[in-house]
């Protein structure tokens, strides 16, 4: 019998419950095994036949390749209060990491790459090589970021628009040394990378081996606040690596449902709410298509986006008129992302530095401008000319991922257009803004084409590929519309204490009980589960986990 089935008939039995949560994602995962953990009766549902949102384990291409399906990196969930706090539990689940002393590395047209390691002297001998000074810059940057982190990291873990972000900001006026230092470190959130990177940066190749992973935190180099959002993730890769889950990422996914069905919760597939309950202005509980009511007595948890909470969760005579205009308001990004998943006969023979074939992601970018085109041609509805490719080797880390011998590529592409208008080279048809299955060969064929520029006999390595487009992607979970693989634009206005929209702001809601966390709420995407965590403190009443 099916894992789903069993747990099902366990809810069928007992449809009663302290909190329901509505999606499965790492962020109601997390939440729901925090709460079980400290007694709670928790449920979670989810419409799909699988469990973890976007974290999916999967042979996709050939029997025996573990590939992570979206999702694959956990440092953000590895330094994160929740592991801290459910650590020994998981791990006695059978969760463990493993990681490289190599990070990351870009690559770039000429040949030429820069690599980050897990030593700090090393990365900052590399960055010499690259400009005389870059390397005593970054360990300076880093220095200075780190001694303002229990201000920065704090703004991405509590809840801003509370008396704690209130608290917040009196530390920072404690700690900046009054309202001129708190100005000034303010200034410093907003900062762009591009302004970041020149500013501290001799050389471009080492502004490159920064810049591509300002694209994982959602925003573009130019955009407000990803100077901040840069540094942050540099210096969690500086710091933490890259660790993924030995056996695949739904180790993770497994896990955390085994803490909270070992404390007598159930988490539920092919299971889609179709309304959530509310009377008297408190939601009380959720219906199922199939009609099944699950009712809550604490809270109803809800992993959606808020058009999908606000115009299709809650009645309309429920919900305020000002509200349901600011949830339509809230904006999706133009940008989409792709995934091209690869199964090799072998390791890639990377052409210049042999450490190459050990680095666990490698973007191939002409650099900081390269990014900044891209992003500007796929905001613009343009398939980038010169994409930035998130080239990811899980096998580096974790070699049970492959038969013995094999090797597999992970390939995320996080600049190709949700709308498809037109192409930067002028050389695909873009079927009048349709992804349809043609179209996405045809542009994986044109990352295929970048990648045997810099692998050895790259194309007959390729026992399989398998590609999934922004329509793909969105197909596979609705909060991902258009391919926004963010849930949701990630611009000033809609960030921070802002996400999701300025009358929108919190986890609570206007209703008693109904709590609203996600990728489409503060702190935003990312598997660090911050709003996971975040609601789990608040019905535990606790500050500390």
């Amino acid at each position: 019998m099916h894992s789903g089935e069993k747990l099902g008939q366990a809810m069928r039995q007992s449809s009663d419950y302290d909190a329901v949560f509505i999606g499965s994602g790492i962020n109601s995962l997390v939440g729901a095994a925090l709460l079980a953990h400290e007694g709670w009766q928790v449920c979670v549902l989810e419409r799909n036949d699988y469990l973890g949102g976007a974290i999916r384990t999967a042979e996709i291409t050939t029997k025996g390749f573990l590939h992570e399906v979206f999702s694959c990196w956990h440092p953000l969930f590895f330094i994160s209060e929740a592991y801290a706090a459910l650590g020994s539990e998981l791990q006695q689940q059978g969760l463990s990491y493993a990681s490289s002393d190599l990070v990351t590395a870009t690559l770039y047209p000429d040949g030429q790459s820069v690599i980050m390691q897990r030593s700090l002297e090393r990365t900052m001998n590399e960055l010499e090589r690259c400009a005389l000074g870059d390397g005593r810059a970054w360990q300076q940057d880093l220095n200075d970021f780190e001694r303002a982190s229990s201000i920065g990291f704090k703004l991405l873990s509590a809840e801003l628009a509370s008396p704690a972000g209130a608290m917040l900001a009196l530390r920072a006026g404690l700690q900046f040394h009054g309202i001129r230092g708190v100005i000034a470190y303010a200034a410093s959130l907003l900062q762009t990378s591009r302004d970041w990177l020149q500013e501290t940066f001799s050389s471009p190749k080492t502004r490159g081996l920064f810049s591509p992973w300002v694209l994982h935190t959602g925003v573009g180099p130019d955009a407000a606040s990803s100077g901040f959002m840069n540094r942050a993730i540099a210096a969690v890769l500086q710091n933490t690596g890259l660790p993924v889950p030995l056996g695949g990422g739904s180790k993770l996914v497994d896990a955390l449902v085994q803490v909270i069905t070992d404390h007598h919760g159930a988490c539920v597939t092919n299971s889609e709410v179709q309304q959530i309950i509310v009377s008297g202005g408190r939601a009380l509980g959720v219906r199922l298509n199939n009609k099944d009511i699950i009712t809550a007595k604490r809270a109803v948890v809800c992993n959606v986006t808020p058009p999908d909470l606000y115009g299709r969760l809650l009645s309309e005579t429920t919900v305020p008129q000002h509200l349901q205009t600011e949830a339509k308001r809230f904006r999706f990004s133009t940008r989409a992302g792709m995934q091209v998943h690869y199964a090799l006969s072998r390791e890639p023979q990377w052409e210049g530095d042999e450490r190459l074939a050990k680095v666990p992601v490698i973007h191939l970018t002409p650099g900081l401008d390269g990014v900044s085109r891209a992003v500007n041609q796929a905001e613009r509805g343009l398939l980038p000319a010169i994409p930035t490719i998130v080239c990811g080797q899980p096998a580096a880390v974790d070699p049970t991922r492959v038969p013995a011998g094999n090797s597999m590529l992970w390939i995320q592409l996080q600049e190709v257009p949700s709308i498809p208008q037109g192409d930067g080279r002028d050389e695909i048809d873009t079927n009048n803004g349709v992804w349809t299955e043609s179209l996405r060969e045809r542009y994986a064929d044109r990352i295929q084409a970048i990648l045997s520029m810099h692998i050895k006999d790259f194309e007959s390595s390729i026992i399989s590929r398998v590609a999934f487009s922004p329509a793909d992607i969105e197909a596979s979970n609705p909060n991902l519309r258009g391919g926004d693989i963010y849930s949701g634009s990630c611009a000033l206005d809609q960030n921070f204490i802002w996400r999701p929209r300025p009358r929108l702001t919190g986890h609570k809601t206007f209703i008693k009980s109904l709590y609203h966390i996600g990728a489409s709420t503060h702190p935003g995407p990312g598997l660090g589960a911050g709003s996971g965590i975040i609601i789990a403190k608040e019905l535990l009443g606790k500050k500390q986990l």
